[in-house]
């Protein structure tokens, strides 16, 4: 029988004690991590992020072996934080353009991109490999939709969104003076995705998911792995 409250209804139960205890840490080093990774880049040492969270630096690695496999967990974390904000968006009604706008507002929010520094410097989980097949599957998705109804410029190619997303995601907001700005910049980088807005072609060539992976994986890389 389930237990109940005083008004009849079922209790969830909750962690207590030592488990309580153990995930409001992990919470705690995860959001600081995330901080001061975005704020000072993968470079940042293990004390700072301790710092920030409060807790003794033991807790770090009590939790996580190294520096790589936190930053490995926190990948995968903004990898599906981003699965997450797609679907949303790719169920959202209105034309395509408003999808992604409202994909990039929420990856953004999330500082999703705050991570993109590490590409190349920590070891490609299977998990995180599967989730950034998943991601691109996604976004694809979201752009190819706005590509069909025409509501983005034509020459839009499916990384230049997450290029935008991990660019806005890394910038400091602390003063209100800052989220303004960035408000701003995030505003006329989607206003600039729209089709009535374009003035000219793009410069340059359209980036690849080739070349969007191969900061993880290595030249060789070409986007077909499992």
């Amino acid at each position: 029988m389930s237990p109940t409250t005083r008004d009849g209804g079922e209790r969830q139960d909750r962690p207590r004690g030592r488990q309580a205890e153990a995930e409001r840490n992990d919470h705690l080093v995860l959001e600081a991590a995330r901080t001061v990774f975005a704020e000072q880049g993968t470079g940042a040492p293990m004390s700072a992020l301790a710092e920030r969270a409060g807790v003794g630096i033991a807790t770090f690695y009590r939790r996580y072996g190294s520096k790589e496999e936190l930053l490995q967990r926190l990948c995968l974390l903004s990898m599906e934080e981003s699965i997450a904000a797609a679907r949303e968006a790719l169920a959202s009604g209105g034309d395509g353009w408003s999808a992604i706008g409202l994909y990039v507002h929420r990856c953004v929010a999330a500082r999703v991109g705050a991570l993109a520094p590490a590409a190349g410097t920590i070891a490609v989980t299977p998990e995180m490999a599967a989730a950034a097949k998943t991601g691109r599957e996604l976004i694809d998705a979201l752009v190819g939709r706005a590509l069909a109804d025409g509501s983005v410029r034509p020459d839009l190619a499916p990384p230049d969104v997450s290029y935008l997303v991990e660019h806005l995601g890394r910038t400091r907001r602390r003063t209100p003076e800052q989220r303004n700005v960035s408000r701003r910049l995030l505003a006329l980088a989607l206003d600039g995705l729209r089709a009535p807005a374009r003035s000219a072609d793009l410069p340059g060539t359209p980036p690849s998911w080739q070349k969007y992976g191969a900061r993880w994986y290595g030249a060789h890389w070409y986007g077909g792995e499992e």
